[in-house]
């Protein structure tokens, strides 16, 4: 097990605490934003960055990844709490709290079993729609907060955009100036440098002008008095009713960050070139998890956006995680004060630059010219997600990613090759040029698992075959196994039919290149009996041609 500060040095260290400054500058003004997005206190989001920080930052076995609450699992949280307390509320927080630590076990359980490949179902087209959707949502909640109209953030996507369509009346001119300002400083200023945190100059300077001129008391909300303190230790305390219905927004949430976390995870251990273990990395999101619902804060995740800001600034160990920790409780303890008067506008406009590039409009554009049928999917997504909602649009992923699977399957790679002697004739036009096999010999090859997706396809292709040259002119067939690594109950029915075809057209039947990891499947199910199993060579099909139908040989 790797040190948690692998690959820190006397020479690096500077370099590390500056990275760790930098992160602090950039993920506070963050986490108070995607806080409200949850509908929760700016502490929730602060909270994070302490407890959680540590436990993820000494477990995890990334020397990069940072983890956080992000604006898609802080809308996720917002969207699946909605309908079980009202926002703000005691017993809203208490949710919050409730389903982080079912995450946590969650992501405990995937480690221990190994079952982080179910993440692999969230294609990309999946992860865009579904994030995609849940940015929209969020924009349209952030430009309420930039104009200064109030819409119920709890509510669905359409009666938020309905809100804030009608209340365009009450827009506060201080507040649209105020948000103006903010996204010129943020979009120019990383267009001048990415190293400055442009987001925490937005925060001061948004300050200093609502206590020099005054802006509150002219319609601009401010954040409000932060309590200051540590974060305390807590449980949350519910029904059981209420543990089960949080079940599917939490697993909604630990596939989302495990496709995403792990991905980001192994990108950057493969491009410096350090060890990457999955397991280990679930297990942290597990136990940052637990610690965030047992301390009053909420689902913690991976954050992307800075991951790549901290591999930029040269950092390359979970230092800048701890310093990040260590200045936040510092912040909680002796700083809260200058939180009160950070205007919620500012904070909207933070929020909303950083969501835009979550929009997957690229990626939308590049999966249209790419694949429709894959853009259909990211689409599909997208909608059930805005309009229905998240948990909503997580089953309707999964359903999408089995239809794409299935789809894939039943359309293998099926290569055929026959010969009745002259040189070059194949049975297919995408056979290879040239290829032939001994006289009355049909070599048959499925590129993938025989399953129920595909079995009939390939028993059909086999008869097409055998039909297609004439049942009088071809007496063997002969199945090339080696790309079949399994076979299920139906693709061993579909097999035992196109045996029984088979005897009835008086050819017999062999088999080469079986993988021996997969004979005794083969056996079991009835796929192979006293069929003989060639090696793939042209003296073995040769010595097929030559023998008489029904007479096949042992290898």
């Amino acid at each position: 097990m790797q040190h948690p500060l692998a690959g820190l040095t006397r020479h690096n260290l500077a370099t590390e605490l500056t990275a760790g400054v930098t992160l602090l500058a950039i993920a506070i003004p963050l986490n108070i934003g995607y806080a409200q997005i949850a509908n929760l206190p700016p502490t929730a989001g602060l909270y994070a960055l302490i407890v959680p920080t540590i436990v993820y930052a000494l477990a995890v076995s990334s020397r990069q990844v940072v983890a956080s609450p992000d604006a898609a699992a802080a809308a996720l949280v917002a969207s699946s709490l909605g309908g079980l307390a009202t926002a703000g509320s005691a017993g809203y927080a208490t949710l919050a709290l409730a389903q982080a630590i079912i995450c946590g076990v969650m992501f405990a359980l995937l480690a221990v079993f190994k079952l982080g490949f179910l993440a692999n179902f969230l294609s990309k087209p999946i992860l865009v729609g579904f994030v995609g959707g849940l940015a929209l949502d969020i924009a349209v909640s952030q430009v309420a907060k930039m104009l200064g109209v109030k819409i119920d953030s709890g509510g669905e996507f359409p009666e938020k955009l309905v809100g804030l369509v009608s209340g365009l009346g009450t827009l506060n001119p201080w507040s649209l100036a105020l948000s103006a300002c903010a996204v010129a400083v943020l979009v120019v200023g990383r267009r001048i440098s990415r190293v400055v945190p442009w987001a925490l100059v937005v925060l001061v300077l948004a300050r200093l002008a609502v206590v020099l001129a005054g802006l509150d008391s002219r319609g601009v909300a401010v954040l409000g008095e932060v309590p200051a303190g540590p974060p305390a230790l807590t449980w949350p305390v519910l029904d059981w009713s209420l543990w089960l219905a949080l079940i599917p927004s939490a697993l909604a949430l630990t596939l989302v960050t495990t496709a995403e976390g792990l991905l980001v995870s192994r990108s950057y251990a493969e491009k410096h070139g350090y060890p990457f273990n999955a397991n280990r990395d679930l297990l942290a999101f597990g136990l940052a998890n637990v610690a965030a619902g047992a301390q009053g804060s909420f689902a913690v995740g991976s954050s992307t956006s800075r991951t790549a800001a901290m591999d930029q600034a040269g950092s390359r160990t979970q230092l800048p995680a701890l310093v990040l920790a260590a200045g936040t409780l510092l912040l909680l303890l002796f700083g809260t004060a200058l939180l009160a008067d950070i205007p919620s506008p500012a904070i909207g406009a933070i929020v909303g630059v950083a969501i835009v590039p979550l929009l997957g409009v690229r990626e939308f554009i590049e999966l249209w010219r790419q694949d429709r049928f894959e853009f259909g999917v990211g689409a599909a997504c997208f909608l059930v997600t805005l309009l229905v909602g998240s948990i909503a649009g997580i089953l309707v992923a999964f359903v999408l990613a089995l239809v794409n699977l299935a789809k894939r399957a039943a359309s293998p790679a099926i290569d055929v090759l026959e010969s009745s002697g002259d040189p070059g004739e194949s049975l297919l036009e995408d056979a290879p040029a040239g290829s032939t096999t001994a006289p009355g010999v049909i070599v048959i090859r499925l590129a993938a698992p025989l399953f129920f997706a595909n079995g009939a396809v390939f028993t059909a292709a086999a008869k097409h075959a055998i039909t297609a040259a004439g049942p009088a002119r071809v007496h063997h067939l002969v199945v090339d196994m080696e790309a079949v690594t399994d076979v299920d109950v139906t693709g061993a029915e579909a097999f035992a039919a196109l045996k029984h075809w088979l005897v009835t057209h008086d050819v017999s039947l062999s088999f080469s290149r079986v993988r021996p990891t997969t004979l005794p499947r083969l056996s079991l199910l009835g796929v192979l009996s006293t069929e003989a199993v060639y090696p793939t060579n042209r003296a073995a099909i040769a010595k097929l041609g030559a023998e008489r139908p029904g007479q096949a040989s042992s290898p």
